[in-house]
């Protein structure tokens, strides 16, 4: 009797962008238009389960009316880290998922550590899954961030995903810190770690079993070149936190954000300088942010943002100089590139400067990213005052954003941004006018206001 030859091992090829899988490579993923990201993997057929872990269903699968549903405050466990529980909407929400992403070395593990060593000395119970580092060698940077390792903080350092589920269901943690999820692997399936499969798959193994188990999972995540965390989009959407960590890798600051949160707020934000002991707390960043400000500087504006409730003052810089090459170059840090070009063109068509020559450089210091609108007419002002060499006053502040007829419109949460500049010893502030309208009731103890409707207004007030 013959024998049936064996069947060749099918290959598939995954997008490492959004996951998409094809029979066939494509130089462009039709799932996100990325070129040139498909990977070639071995195709392993689907099991329900591996060794001892079986498939995890939730705690109860029939339908139910949601006027019966009893629902409350979420248990949560506060770190003591206030500038990290703030972002996390009050604390880490017990069974949740949260998803840590940011550039090498900007502070991803040693957050986790700290908020885990932390929670350890509270009692509660927690394991730290090191895949990239020695137990030897997380103890040292714990021995750098806390005085004295707690109780209840247990490390290993494993990568099979197998053993990490044993060493779990052995020790029954609270919290489990997962660094990082591009190292771990599941032996079933046939490619490598860090591969789309296996970072698709070992996360939603693991949230299965925090969900089912009531264990608060923090997973660090690496990130692509753009920024990205690394591996299939659906790594983003099967978590219930994704933070980022933001900042210049060289600089002391770092500025923690949330861009998704099912348990809160996605627009708080979280001030952190980075220190020989870890991570410290930055509890008054407006005070820091403007500490070196230069007195009566041209392109020199200080502008209150707004980060979800918490109003804090940044120093917007411009500097405008003749273009020595054929094409100019506007570049921004800190601040949307687009945003820009749109209000240096509202200041050529509607005010009459002459930018067409020149080069253009905007900077937010201290390493913030500003998304609030309201910062659009301190970054006009900035570009105008570095332009024509006319500074405003230092104990002036700037808010309003700015639209394509060079009008200033009202902003959210006008009371708020001037108690904070009051707060730090402002005495003017440039606001806009419909503002006022609304609200006749904004009357700042020591703090002269200074109503605009148009861009030209506030220029005016730029010292001749």
């Amino acid at each position: 009797m013959a024998l049936k030859p064996k069947a060749s091992s099918k290959v598939v090829f995954n997008c490492q962008s959004c996951g998409y899988e094809s029979s066939r490579w494509l130089g462009k993923c039709p799932g996100c238009g990325g070129w040139n990201s498909f990977v070639e993997e071995k195709a392993v057929p689907k099991v329900q389960s591996v060794g001892n872990r079986g498939v995890l269903v939730a705690a109860s699968a029939a339908p139910v009316l949601l006027s019966d549903i009893v629902s409350g405050n979420e248990a949560r466990y506060e770190t003591g880290l206030k500038e990290f529980d703030r972002v996390m909407g009050g604390g880490m929400v017990v069974g949740s998922v949260t998803l840590i992403g940011g550039d090498p070395g900007i502070g991803k593990s040693t957050i986790a550590l700290q908020a885990g060593c932390l929670l350890g000395s509270q009692g509660k119970k927690v394991l730290y899954v090191s895949g990239e580092e020695s137990v030897a060698q997380t103890k040292m940077r714990a021995d750098r961030i806390i005085k004295k390792s707690p109780a209840s903080f247990y490390i290993v350092n494993q990568i099979d995903l197998n053993v990490i589920i044993e060493a779990i269901d052995k020790l029954q943690p609270q919290v489990v810190v997962i660094d990082s999820i591009q190292v771990i692997y599941d032996p079933a399936l046939g490619s490598s770690p860090g591969s789309v499969s296996q970072v698709r798959e070992c996360a939603s193994i693991l949230t299965q079993l925090a969900k089912s188990k009531g264990i608060s999972l923090i997973i660090i995540g690496h990130v692509t070149k753009d920024g990205a965390i690394a591996g299939p989009r659906v790594l983003e959407h099967i978590v219930d936190t994704v933070l980022y960590f933001e900042g210049e890798r060289y600089s002391a600051y770092r500025v923690l954000r949330a861009v998704k949160n099912r348990f809160g707020s996605t627009n708080e934000l979280g001030v952190f300088e980075m220190t020989s002991d870890g991570l410290a707390e930055v509890l008054n960043p407006s005070e820091i942010f403007l500490a070196e400000r230069a007195k009566d500087s041209s392109g020199s504006i200080v502008t209150p943002i707004l980060e979800g409730t918490r109003p804090f003052l940044v120093e917007v810089q411009g500097l405008v100089s003749r273009s020595a090459f054929g094409m100019v170059r506007h570049k921004a840090q800190g601040f949307d590139a687009n945003r820009l070009a749109l209000l240096v063109a509202v200041l050529e068509k509607r005010l009459g400067l002459r930018l067409e020559d020149q080069d253009i450089f905007l900077n937010i210091v201290g390493g913030v990213r500003v998304e609030d609108p309201a910062a659009d007419l301190s970054v006009a002002l900035a570009v105008a005052s570095a332009f024509l060499d006319r500074p405003l006053g230092s104990e002036t502040a700037v808010l309003g954003e700015v639209g394509l007829s060079a009008e200033v419109r009202s902003v959210a949460h006008i009371v708020a941004r001037l108690n904070e500049a009051e707060k730090l010893g402002f005495k003017r502030c440039i606001v806009p006018k419909n503002n006022l309208k609304a609200r006749g009731d904004i009357k700042p103890k020591k703090m002269e206001l200074i109503p605009v409707s148009h861009v030209k207004e506030a220029l005016d007030c730029l010292s001749r």
